[in-house]
């Protein structure tokens, strides 16, 4: 966490804001018209990593009252970028300029708590340190101890401890690194809140979409190696991104085909995979609504249904379970079957008893009253957020492939290469050293590493952390393939209410209530107030005249509705048999002509699957609003 204030010499020079720009062919830009003179701004910003330029030419302006998302995968430099902004990094081009005496602050992601005896000590270190009082008010406010010992306090407490330190700073401008991380819920309600009422500017860089949606304003997109802005919040990067991508496609239909191939993990991956993660969410809302009808009342744990086809699927069945700690109860009277293909999510604040229940559910721990009866073939895979140390010094195929060219995935072999493709990785970096990975490609890693292996429960604790937006997208459309049951606990509200299918919601009281949904209808359960009043100002201003009459879907439209995923499915074999064609390295090499025809064999395939998913999705909206 740095404070600074640049020195005078330093604030000399020409005003960043008569820089050309490129959007108007040599005026001053309309961003900088708009917000006058910057009060931070970095212009030529280039640095060199390895043997090459990790960014060049980027210039970046921030206004006092600037609310910025940096956006970007895993590696591309984006807590780099902040660490030159703070002046922690020098680069090798550019210049930095800043108000006179101009407070700036950076959230570590990592900072060095535990080198301290307390979280107490660590929040007043250093020359920088912020008043007592100011981190004592801010430590009440979030309920953090400070005289918690730093070397035993949990990631939330370090991550606490790091936000009373920063914002007891009172900075002007101040540059989060996931700041969200390992926080409850209602630390990141907090922060939100106190973002929201922030006088000055801030830079964020989140896994959090909510997080995001709720508080910026304006978004940077650091990708390649270039950095774009748009003033428009997080909630519509993704339209802007896609526009962006359109005109890189239309550019790249020049270049040559294996080119074209090489590209496309890189462009075109990015908005189909958003296409068909909305054709997910659909078959996702579908099984919430066959789960919904499944449950009892709300928060009720039996099961409406006792046939045979329910109990051959059943993986997990909790009744009547119990658990204790002392004096205190974390889980009471808990029952809940659970059967092959759930996506269940668990949510709560810290301390509620999440960790718990999952071990209850697991076999970690067992019950004091009642019984958890497991499936005798349950095979688990756990990713927590305590992810296992990789060795620096070995290669990436050495994680996956122990150093062959070859991974078996769940049962299916398939080249290295080709398997790093699906996790957004270059082929190219198979070779790369684990200690050149940054520590969100480390994780990317991690997670193909795990999904390879074969199972049939799948429990993620804090999956999200580190991850970039994309990797989020990847994970969710690999949960949502998985075959198996899926357990995941989480404080990412948009991540659950694109995953899971039923939400154990705990309050700390030992009551767990069980929602068929995501993040929200637990949210709407909780807040039953709101959401009648909603209703009744709902009622009150319906005042629209009469629906039309209700119609079914033409025979067409019906006939492409039901076959349509059929094709898709289809499309994708054949896509995935011509590319791991490709994935041998020597091909083209060996038969250019194989190789230009899998080329545009795969590429027609994926316009017409491309085609056939906007066809469904578009149907699927017509029959929902066809069913009222």
């Amino acid at each position: 966490m740095t404070v600074l204030a640049m020195p005078a010499d330093c604030q000399k020079g020409r005003d960043p804001t008569s820089r050309p720009s490129e959007d108007d062919g040599g005026g001053q830009s309309p961003y900088l018209a708009r917000m006058g003179a910057p009060v931070l701004a970095y212009e030529n910003l280039g640095l060199i990593q390895g043997t090459g330029w990790l960014f060049r030419r980027l210039d970046l302006f921030v206004g006092e009252r600037d609310r910025l998302a940096l956006i970007g995968r895993n590696g591309a430099g984006k807590t780099t970028l902040l660490k030159c902004l703070a002046g922690l990094i020098d680069p090798d081009e550019g210049r930095r300029t800043i108000k006179p005496g101009l407070k700036v602050v950076l959230l570590e992601q990592d900072p060095p708590i535990a080198r301290f005896e307390t979280l107490r000590d660590f929040a007043l270190s250093g020359t920088d340190a912020p008043a007592a009082h100011a981190v004592e008010a801010i430590a009440t406010q979030i309920g953090l101890d400070l005289d918690r010992p730093a070397t035993t306090a949990s990631g939330g407490e370090r991550r606490r401890a790091a936000i009373a330190r920063a914002l007891g700073q009172e900075p002007q401008v101040l540059l989060l690194d996931e700041p969200t991380n390992h926080l409850d819920l209602a630390g990141i309600e907090w922060l939100e809140d106190w973002l929201s009422r922030f006088a000055g500017a801030f830079i964020v860089i989140s896994h959090d979409r909510t997080f995001l949606k709720r508080l910026t304003r304006s978004s940077l997109w650091l990708d390649r190696g270039t950095l774009r802005r748009a003033e428009i919040g997080y909630g519509g990067f993704d339209a802007w991104t896609e526009k962006v991508y359109e005109e890189e496609a239309r550019a790249a239909e020049k270049l040559d085909a294996k080119l074209k191939l090489e590209l496309h993990w890189l462009q075109r991956g990015v908005t189909a995979r958003r296409r068909r993660n909305q054709g997910r969410l659909a078959k996702l809302h579908e099984m919430r609504a066959a789960r919904a009808a499944m449950l009892g009342p709300a928060g009720a744990a039996k099961l409406a249904l006792e046939n045979d086809q329910v109990k051959t699927k059943m993986v997990i069945e909790a009744e009547k379970v119990s658990k204790s700690f002392g004096d205190r109860t974390i889980i009471k009277d808990f029952s809940l079957r659970i059967q092959r293909g759930d996506r269940i999510g668990l949510v709560g604040a810290n301390g509620t008893g999440k960790s718990t229940l999952l071990k209850l559910l697991t076999g970690e721990i067992e019950p004091d009253e009642g019984k958890v009866t497991r499936a005798r073939t349950l095979t688990g895979v756990m990713i927590d957020q305590q992810r296992r140390l990789l060795d620096p010094d070995k290669k990436v195929r050495d994680i996956l492939a122990d150093g062959g060219d070859w991974i078996e995935v769940r049962g299916q072999k398939k080249h290295v290469q080709g398997y790093l493709k699906e996790f957004l990785f270059d082929p190219g970096v198979v070779d790369t050293k684990i200690g050149a990975l940054s520590g969100g490609e480390r994780s990317r890693l991690l997670l193909a590493r795990e999904f390879a292996r074969r199972s049939n429960l799948l429990v993620l604790d804090e999956p999200t952390n580190d991850l970039d937006l994309e990797t989020l997208d990847l994970l969710q459309e690999v949960i949502a393939d998985y075959d198996g049951t899926v357990l995941i606990v989480s404080h990412d509200r948009d991540f659950l209410d694109r995953t899971v299918t039923i939400t154990l919601g705990l309050d700390g009281s030992g009551r767990v209530d069980i929602v068929a949904g995501g993040y929200e209808d637990w949210e709407r359960k909780r807040r039953p107030n709101e959401t009648k009043a909603s209703a009744k100002g709902t009622a009150a201003a319906d005042t629209a005249p009469p629906p039309r009459p209700r119609t079914k879907l033409s025979y067409k439209d019906q006939r492409d509705y039901d076959l349509l995923p059929q094709r898709i499915e289809a499309l994708e074999a054949e896509i995935a048999r011509d590319e791991n064609i490709l994935s041998d390295p020597d091909l083209y090499r060996r038969d250019p002509e194989r190789f230009a025809q899998l080329t545009a064999a795969i590429d027609k395939a994926r316009a017409e699957r491309d085609a056939a998913e906007e066809r469904w999705l578009e149907l699927a909206e017509m029959a929902e609003s066809l069913a009222g």
